[in-house]
């Protein structure tokens, strides 16, 4: 679920306040680490994103038009510097960078094989609406791309989870 960020936090960050700056991290933190190992599926490259993302949100909080929106602002660009780790990842792929070590942790890890499955489109918004409570109308607005494209891709990405994964075949939708 989306935390409810406080908006007289997200204003005195604004005003280059950082212990409300670190405040409103902390509570985004948990989605900014689901959404950067949407992309990635790498923890070492999501902590780097994540580092990179809050770094430029500190240097350009002054852009933000609306508190309100602090969340989604910053969820745009920790997918921006995913995008940027993953594009300098192609240029230098190395065998050992594919294999992730398996590691147990509060992050359910059938889930997280299922959905490194699915391609990145279908991964993200299955992630951002399910795993982190975004509604259809902000995951468009943070990926930059229209509310219908958004449903497409959750009802592909269900549908794909759901026979490559589970073996189960989508009910065939009646005209």
């Amino acid at each position: 679920m989306q935390p409810k960020i406080p908006e007289h936090l997200a204003k005195r960050a604004k005003g280059r306040d950082p212990e409300a700056f670190e405040q409103l991290i902390q509570l985004c933190m948990p989605d900014m680490y689901r959404t950067a190992l949407a992309i990635l599926l790498n923890d070492e490259d999501a902590a780097d994103a994540i580092q990179d993302a809050i770094l430029a949100c500190w240097e350009k909080i002054h852009t933000l038009k609306q508190t309100r929106y602090f969340h989604t602002w910053m969820t745009r660009i920790l997918i921006r510097k995913c995008y940027d780790i993953r594009r300098a990842r192609a240029r230098f792929t190395d065998l050992e960078d594919i294999k992730e070590p398996f590691r147990e942790d509060s992050y359910n890890l059938e889930l997280k094989e299922a959905l490194s499955m699915l391609p990145e489109k279908y991964r993200l918004a299955l992630t951002l609406y399910y795993g982190e409570g975004y509604s259809i109308r902000e995951i468009a607005d943070a990926l930059r791309i229209p509310e219908s494209t958004v449903q497409t891709r959750l009802k592909r990405g269900r549908d794909k989870l759901a026979k490559e994964y589970y073996g189960v075949r989508p009910k065939e939708q009646n005209p």
